[in-house]
């Protein structure tokens, strides 16, 4: 074996080594939620009157859903003398004139609520956050985006966690409402799911820092100023401010038992448009901060937590990396006889498959989800995640070298359950490149399976088939959505989780 083939290896397992430590990572999490699984949050005390909120609704060119947010919002059981809502609108299009008359509409009918629109986006959501705090009169401020259908008693339950004067912000769960739209929203419903009651409640409950997700959650006024405002120059200003407040020592609550119903994309290109922002957001917000974190004097724990939140999204080029050399890899280690090294490969990959699965099956436990429910979709999570990789690691590579992008919004198209109206051309997600890049590591990973099969190189063959089937699925899927004109109809009647059926039918 050549020196240049040693030094490949050495590369190949190095990278199977980092993405098995941020796997295995998800073991972590679900250990910690189980610990602290029945460390149930509680108000400190009791308020000795209710105080004055704001309720903030952040649009941009929501014409599909914007009536049905101020609606919800409205329907919120609080004191109308005590209860704000702006509609902070930075729209282009008919949008302003539908969400003008609809909160003409409800002022009419004795609610304070006003309608704010700019002229432009300058600093995009968190500027038009900013700007509503200059007239908002609330001691607290809830922010939902316009997808979002809070539930009538969502301020009830979440203010009387502020008796405790430590407490800056506190968030609810996300529910899905359109979950069985596609196998595509379901996968996505199942990734939020993980991310809200498995990783918020360990984080959370465990003493480390989490963070306000942007909508579904309520600040205290003096949180947000005590932490210098909602700032623009990373792509997400939630994750950004939630750190900048916890480093303040404000202290955030997560109630995972009261929940937000919202729309998940149903469309490839939106959704991959969604989680390039949050990736790259998400480094830019650990350049920023990071280094603040870990000279800091919290302890060991937290700043470890930090990192791996922060930092998680690095995997995505390293799985990138990996696709490009795991083929190659086995050919090298074929021809030099060496097919018993494959069997190396394993525990890494095991490590990392493994606590995938361990951790959404948990998530979906937790959700009252009953035995093979659990776990049909597993196969067709871990291949989307391999096949969003491309798309996540070009975010990545955008924010470590300080490549600047606009906020791109994610195209809402009101949809409930398995219906959904037909949207406009330009409320989908955009078209690029990228499908013909996923395709053409479709066909590569075509071609190692070819290899695998006739060589007889078997215990590679269902990882080579989750590379091969991801990329296919996202650049298929993408192309194909992306040339569609409108999204399919169907009348079939929703199927969701009963507590989000609840909160549904109350709102």
């Amino acid at each position: 074996m050549t020196t240049v083939e040693i030094i490949f290896l050495g590369v190949y397992f190095s990278v199977l080594c980092v993405l098995a430590v941020y796997g295995s990572h998800r073991y972590r999490m679900a250990f910690l939620y189980y610990r602290h699984k029945f460390k149930l949050p509680t108000p400190k005390g009791s308020l000795e009157e209710l105080p004055r909120v704001t309720i903030q609704l952040p649009i941009f060119n929501e014409m599909y859903v914007v009536e049905r947010l101020v609606e919800s919002v409205c329907r919120i059981d609080y004191p109308r003398d005590l209860l704000e809502i702006q509609v902070l609108d930075d729209s282009t299009d008919e949008t302003c004139g539908i969400a003008r008359a609809c909160v003409e509409r409800h002022r009419q009918k004795g609610h304070d609520i006003v309608y704010i629109h700019r002229v432009n986006r300058e600093g995009f959501k968190a500027g038009a956050l900013e700007n509503g705090l200059k007239s908002a009169r609330g001691e607290f401020v809830a922010v939902f985006d316009a997808d979002f259908v809070p539930s009538p008693d969502f301020l009830l339950r979440t203010v009387p966690f502020f008796s405790d004067a430590k407490v800056g912000m506190v968030q609810v769960r996300w529910g899905h409402l359109n979950r069985e739209f596609s196998i595509l929203t379901q996968a996505q419903s199942i990734f939020l799911d993980g991310h809200f009651i498995i990783e918020h409640t360990a984080r959370n409950r465990s003493g480390c820092f989490f963070n306000f997700n942007g909508t579904a959650g309520i600040w205290r006024r003096g949180t947000i100023a005590d932490a210098g405002g909602w700032q623009h120059d990373t792509l997400t200003e939630d994750l950004d401010l939630s750190y900048r407040a916890q480093l303040k020592g404000w202290q955030f609550v997560f109630l995972p038992e009261v929940i937000s119903p919202a729309e998940v994309p149903v469309d490839m290109n939106a959704f991959k448009s969604q989680q390039h922002r949050w990736a790259k957001g998400s480094i830019q917000t650990a350049k920023k901060l990071l280094p603040t974190i870990l000279k800091s004097d919290l302890p060991l724990v937290v700043k470890r937590e930090a990192f791996f939140h922060l930092t998680n999204n690095m995997a995505y080029l390293l799985m990138v990396l990996l696709s490009v050399l795991m083929p190659i890899s086995m050919v090298v280690r074929f021809q030099h006889g060496l097919y018993g090294t494959l069997f190396l490969d394993l525990p890494f990959f095991v490590s990392a498959t493994a606590s995938v699965c361990f951790f959404y099956v948990a998530a979906q436990r937790e959700r009252g989800v009953k035995g093979w429910e659990r776990v049909k979709y597993l196969p067709f999570l871990m291949s989307l995640g391999i096949g969003l990789a491309i798309n996540n690691a070009k975010a990545v590579a955008e924010a470590l070298l300080n490549q600047q992008s606009g906020f791109a919004r994610t195209p809402k198209t009101g949809a409930e359950g398995k219906k959904v109206v037909a949207v406009k051309k330009a409320y989908r997600g955009s078209k690029t490149l990228m499908p013909v890049v996923e395709l053409l590591f479709a066909a590569y990973f075509t071609g190692a399976l070819w290899f695998a099969i006739d060589a007889r190189i078997y215990t590679s063959l269902p990882f080579i088939i989750l590379f091969q089937a991801g990329f296919l699925y996202v650049g298929v899927s993408s192309l194909m959505q992306g040339f569609a004109g409108r999204v399919k109809l169907s009348d079939a009647a929703p199927a969701v989780n009963a507590a989000e059926e609840q909160a549904r039918r109350a709102a």
